[in-house]
């Protein structure tokens, strides 16, 4: 296998080895191929590279805490893999659905899954809305897809009852949460809150500037 131009590449910090822990080598095995084939496949651009690790990697684990041992989670729009595919590589307690409907990614998630050989994975060419009435999930997940007023009647549909949405959004968080307030009541969720999570190890903030944050809500359960 060719080398690897590895300048301006974020590699894994030793803080950020020691906030992974034992799940460490199986991320570092995914920024791996996310350096050799990302660009390849129009997934990741070189400009990301710099910040692989802090805007990408460590930012999708902000949702695991929210994830209950043995839930079933769909990862709407899954992309390159953010949050879906790490949060199954430092959660293998939980599977995950990989929603995604553009063929070229699907067969990128499909390769990941087969070269990091995720058991608890299997991905769906979809979008969220044609599983609606097939798949039923206790939490989904999704990154960068769309305005939580637009995601509501997309994802809502696919949590069973008392199941929660987990979204990482960015600064604008509340600003879309007060958005989305009418659809939120329409789709049987809860009002929705923001996590923020900001873990610090050794005085460095892993996930660099800011928090990431997590818009949650729960489906009310009906009847």
């Amino acid at each position: 296998m060719r080398p690897v131009d590895r300048a301006g590449v974020e590699e894994l910090s030793p803080a950020a080895a020691t906030y992974l822990g034992e799940r460490a080598g199986a991320l570092a095995a995914f920024a791996e191929l996310l350096v050799r084939e990302g660009d390849k496949r129009g997934l990741l651009g070189p400009r990301e590279l710099p910040r692989l690790w802090t805007r990408h990697l460590l930012n999708s684990t902000a949702v695991s805490g929210f994830v209950p041992s043995g839930a079933l989670v769909a990862d709407v729009g899954s992309g390159a893999g953010f949050p879906g595919v790490v949060l199954a590589l430092v959660r293998p307690d939980v599977d995950v659905v990989l929603i995604e409907p553009m063929a070229r990614r699907v067969q990128w998630l499909m390769d990941v899954a087969d070269w990091l050989a995720l058991e608890n994975v299997r991905v769906a060419r979809a979008r969220a809305d044609e599983l609606h009435g097939e798949l039923a999930v206790d939490v989904v997940t999704c990154r960068a897809v769309a305005a939580l007023r637009e995601l509501v009647p997309w994802v809502a549909p696919l949590l069973v009852d008392d199941g929660e949405l987990a979204i990482l959004k960015g600064a604008r968080a509340a600003a879309e949460i007060a958005e989305a307030a009418a659809v939120l009541h329409r789709f049987g969720l809860a009002p929705a809150w923001v996590e923020e999570v900001d873990p610090v190890v050794d005085g460095v903030h892993l996930f660099g500037e800011e928090p990431a944050r997590i818009v949650r809500t729960r489906r009310v359960p009906r009847g």
